[in-house]
């Protein structure tokens, strides 16, 4: 039997919402350590893995492994139903084909209870290699954010190059042409990407969320570490899909070398929210 109980649903809603763009059904892998997922976009161009560890629920407890079919748009609609400070707890007999989502309020005593129908995916278990990357770029996850949102405007694609002076990002397109730097040590808030440039009332719901997911905005500075400089160039539709973890957490790493997948980390606490992304060959690559 699979029962996880977690103090606040919060979590939970953002790690479904940063992988249901990318994600239509996947199987979540349970044992004692905790519950993961893994698994390819519906083109097969992103990897998307999820961790969340034990140690973030309470209770937990998985008397045997077991692997749980999920449709990722049938487990949005219900998750989108629970406030973020209800207490969420999920529940999987061993030979039960749904599951059972409950949601308790913390402030009635309200009690929400979904079973959900369950899924057969048949799917491949990739294996992911230890790599010592060439350039691992650490930044504030708001600032990642905005810089996707901002040059998709001119571009379908992101050039990022990573020296000692800094990283460079840039996009071309009928448009024209736009370049960001960021140098080693330089500080972004960590809502940089919630802000945008509508009425004063659009923005505020944009700053209700943000205080609601990180708190306070904190300055989160720029941390390189370089082995070699790094020049790739990635798909911006998928950095900026991506990009839908940055509410889980203040910073995000992009782990890169010249030949093999990016890795975009959004870490938190007892878990974390990873993407893996092939660079293209050339501009014209899609």
């Amino acid at each position: 039997m699979l029962e996880a109980r977690m103090q606040s649903a919060s979590t939970l809603k953002k790690v479904i919402d940063a992988v249901r763009d990318l994600i239509t059904d996947a199987n979540f892998d349970c044992n004692e350590e905790g519950i993961r997922m893994q698994a390819m976009d519906n083109s097969h161009v992103a990897l998307s893995s999820v961790e969340l560890r034990s140690d973030g629920f309470a209770p937990y407890r998985c008397d045997r492994p077991m692997s749980i079919g999920v449709s990722l748009v049938s487990l949005t609609k219900i998750i989108k139903t629970a406030d973020n400070n209800d207490t969420v707890t999920i529940k999987k007999d061993d030979d039960g084909d749904s599951l059972g989502i409950m949601f308790e309020s913390s402030k009635s005593d309200r009690v929400a209870e979904y079973d959900m129908k369950l899924m057969d995916i048949d799917s491949e278990h990739l294996g992911i290699p230890d790599t010592q990357y060439d350039a691992v770029v650490s930044m504030a996850s708001g600032e990642y954010a905005r810089i996707c949102r901002d040059l998709s405007v001119v571009g379908e694609s992101v050039r990022i190059d990573v020296s000692k002076e800094g990283v460079g990002f840039s996009a071309d397109g009928e448009l024209g042409v736009a370049k960001l730097t960021l140098k080693q040590g330089a500080g972004s808030a960590t809502g940089a990407g919630d802000d945008d440039d509508d009425d004063d009332e659009d923005s505020k719901p944009n700053k209700k969320k943000r205080k609601a997911g990180s708190g306070e905005d904190k300055v989160v500075p720029v941390e390189i570490r370089l082995n070699q400089s790094v020049s790739l160039t990635f798909s911006l539709k998928y950095l900026t899909m991506f990009a839908k973890a940055a509410p889980l957490c203040d910073r995000v790493s992009l782990h890169m070398s010249n030949e093999v997948p990016l890795l975009c980390e959004f870490g938190f606490d007892d878990g974390h929210v990873r993407f893996y992304l092939a660079p293209k060959l050339s501009e014209d690559d899609e």
